[in-house]
């Protein structure tokens, strides 16, 4: 297995300060001890991110990003996922980023939202790009290394206070995750991975009224991922990054983003390598922002399989934490984009209800601008409620019940504080798999989908990355065609 190579043996400016110790965890950890489980998992979560990227490379948006960003940046070396076209390795982090992020369908951390692959993967494909060769083994080290990274940057940030205060909390902290990837597999040592974390955080950046109907919202982790892989890579160069940058009071990371919030530093390496939030990722089932996805299951089991119309609703209420709610509740206005409606929880509830589940044909223009959907959306109230809906709940989690009144008077009641595929009720490995062939069934061949996932489920056994990356580098089709 993969051993980390550190460029040499410098240690950060404070060694035993956060910042100090994470990049020493990051320069040391090498694949063997990372728990098997947690490899096995990763490399499924790299397939995910994989299947997501190849159903949202030719989406009308993502049609629309790459002709912008191949026109400012030009040809390169560096494959576009689903295009048969190249670019520079900042530019491919972009766009790759921007597809696994195409349409709502990537992974999330329910704890401090992020969406970790569309950060990682990208970073990492570009970073393989620039060396001589890369390992299979390499990419998942990176791509552990880089979850962990990222969403124990969130949890110190206190992610969802982001989202409450308008921040787009998964690309501001996301550029950790994406440095730390392209850091392992560049070899970084300890001092230069303090720098390449410090360039991240001085990158940092994403406003979630991006959500209402700017297609700039989907390339929000893009955008971050770039910021990352040039993180590492200046600080490979010998570019220097803000020291201590997680510690500092003055400009530091946790001090400006959580002003008044009362970050916490100790949350970056408590339990470091002992526990794993990659084990805690949740895979998406439905066509939408994380949040909403409760009140999506909520809506499909109150249904039990029937599909009621919109006559036979009275009204439909539904409480959520603070997060969700300034997230994913505000009153929409017909019709709405589709980037609007895969964040409003009323036009999520109101498909779910309708149509027995989310995925992308509840996102056609038709749909978008149905009446029975706006019938539905016009009775319902969307209300704040902070305290556990289930006193049995003891995690934090998404908090949510969703009441439907029915025209006879009949009252249908459901709590939820996760999703289906949430830590306490996870995705298994084999549902993954499934996802990823659901996902990539219209868009490329079968031969080709299978090979991809051979090989991303064997990322340890590959002595050489060149046959996946031409696999994802031919064109697919478009799964809105």
């Amino acid at each position: 297995m993969f051993a980390p190579t550190p460029t040499s043996a410098r240690q950060p400016t404070d060694p035993a300060g956060p910042t100090g110790r994470l990049a020493t965890w990051l320069a040391t950890t090498s694949l063997e001890q990372i728990p098997a489980a947690v490899r096995e998992r990763a490399a499924h979560l790299v397939l995910d991110g994989l299947g997501c990227a190849l159903i949202g490379a030719q989406l009308p948006w993502s049609r629309t990003a790459v002709e912008a960003v191949m026109s400012l940046e030009g040809a390169g070396d560096v494959p576009v996922i689903g295009w048969g076209r190249t670019t520079s390795g900042p530019a491919a982090a972009v766009l790759n980023g921007t597809f696994i992020q195409g349409f709502e369908l990537d992974d999330y951390y329910p704890a401090a939202p992020l969406h970790s692959a569309s950060l990682v993967l990208p970073a990492l494909l570009s970073t393989a790009s620039q060396l001589p060769s890369a390992s299979g083994a390499e990419f998942l080290r990176g791509a552990v290394l880089g979850i962990e990274t990222g969403t124990r940057v969130g949890l110190a940030l206190h992610g969802p206070q982001m989202l409450s205060r308008g921040w787009h909390s998964g690309s501001v902290f996301g550029t950790h995750a994406a440095a730390a990837a392209s850091g392992a597999m560049r070899g970084l040592d300890a001092a230069a991975f303090e720098d390449a974390l410090g360039l991240a955080a001085t990158q940092s950046a994403g406003l979630m009224a991006a959500q209402y109907e700017a297609m700039s919202k989907r390339m929000h982790h893009g955008l971050a991922s770039r910021n990352g892989f040039y993180a590492a890579g200046l600080a490979q160069a010998g570019y220097t990054g803000i020291k201590k940058v997680f510690e500092r009071p003055y400009g530091g990371f946790l001090s400006t983003f959580g002003e008044g919030h009362h970050p916490d530093a100790g949350q970056l390496t408590k339990d470091l390598g002992e526990l794993w939030s990659t084990e805690q990722i949740t895979v998406k089932i439905h066509a939408a922002m994380g949040g909403l996805h409760p009140a999506i299951d909520a809506a499909i089991a109150l249904t039990g399989g029937r599909a009621p119309s919109a006559d036979d609703i009275e009204s439909i209420r539904i409480e959520v934490p603070d997060a969700i709610h300034h997230h994913g509740w505000w009153t929409p206005e017909r019709p709405l984009t589709t980037i609007g409606a895969q964040m409003n929880i009323a036009y999520a509830t109101a498909v779910a209800l309708l149509d027995g589940h989310v995925r992308p044909e509840q996102f056609t223009p038709a749909r978008l601008d149905a009446d029975d959907v706006w019938q539905l959306i016009g009775r319902t109230e969307v209300e704040q409620v902070d305290e556990p809906q289930d006193p049995t709940w003891t995690r934090r989690g998404y908090n949510t019940r969703l009441t439907v009144t029915l025209r006879g008077g009949e009252v249908l009641t459901q709590a939820l504080n996760q999703p289906h595929g949430g830590p306490d009720d996870p995705l298994t490995n084999a549902e993954i798999r499934a996802k990823y062939r659901a996902l990539t069934s219209g868009v490329i061949a079968a031969e080709r989908a299978a090979e991809i996932e051979r090989i991303a489920l064997d990322l340890e056994g590959q002595t050489d990355l060149r046959r996946l990356v031409d696999l994802l580098a031919a064109p697919a089709h478009g799964a809105l065609d």
